[in-house]
C-alpha cells in the first residue's frame, strides 16, 4: 500500500494542478456566476487564490478516502496538515518575493501555487509513510478542513479591507456581484 500512496499523491498533485488552474478562470468564465464564485477566484487577490488550493485538494481527499483513506485512522489528519501547509506557503511565498524585490509577476505566482501543491502533496506522502498517530480525532480533523471552506465562502462576500484580500490589479475587495 506505501507504493500505491506515492502513486496517489502524485495524481493528487496532477489533479490539483489542473482543476486549480481551471478554478482561476472559472468565475469569469462562468459570466461571474455567484456560484462559480464559491469556489473560484473572483479577483487575484491572495486570499482567492488560496481558494484554487484549497477545493482541488479537499475534493481528491474526498475521492481517496473513498478508495482507500479509511484504512488510515489519521486520514484527515495527515490531509489537514497538507491543506494546512498550501494555505500558509502561498501568502508566505507570495509576500516575501513581493517585499523583497517589490515586483509582481504572473509566472512567478503561477509557480508558488505549483511549490504549495507539490510541497503540500509531499508533506502528505511523508505523513502517510511515517504511519504517525495524530492528536486530533479524524472527525475533528475533517471538521476542521470544512471550518476553511466556510471562511473562503464567508469571506469571498464579507470581505475585510486588509491586503490579503486586496486585487493588486483593479484595487476591490471579494465578491463584487
Amino acid at each position: 500500500m506505501n507504493r500505491a500512496i506515492s502513486y496517489w499523491q502524485v495524481a493528487g498533485f496532477l489533479f490539483t494542478a489542473i482543476l486549480g488552474t481551471f478554478l482561476h478562470f472559472l468565475f469569469e468564465l462562468s459570466g461571474q456566476n455567484i456560484a462559480a464564485a464559491l469556489f473560484s477566484a473572483v479577483n487575484e487577490s491572495i486570499w482567492e487564490h488560496m481558494k484554487l488550493i484549497y477545493y482541488p485538494m479537499l475534493l481528491f481527499a474526498l475521492i481517496e478516502n473513498r478508495f482507500w483513506g479509511k484504512k488510515y485512522e489519521y486520514f484527515w489528519c495527515v490531509k489537514l496538515a497538507g491543506i494546512l501547509l498550501g494555505l500558509i506557503l502561498i501568502p508566505v511565498i507570495y509576500y516575501t518575493y513581493s517585499g523583497i524585490f517589490g515586483i509582481l509577476a504572473d509566472w512567478l505566482n503561477i509557480t508558488i501555487f505549483f511549490i504549495a501543491a507539490g510541497a503540500s502533496f509531499r508533506l502528505e506522502n511523508m505523513l502517510f509513510h511515517r504511519e504517525l498517530s495524530c492528536r486530533l480525532h479524524s472527525r475533528t480533523a475533517f471538521i476542521l478542513i470544512g471550518m476553511v471552506g466556510v471562511l473562503f465562502t464567508v469571506l469571498t462576500f464579507f470581505t475585510p479591507h486588509i491586503p490579503l484580500f486586496k486585487d493588486p490589479i483593479t484595487g476591490s475587495y471579494g465578491f463584487q456581484g
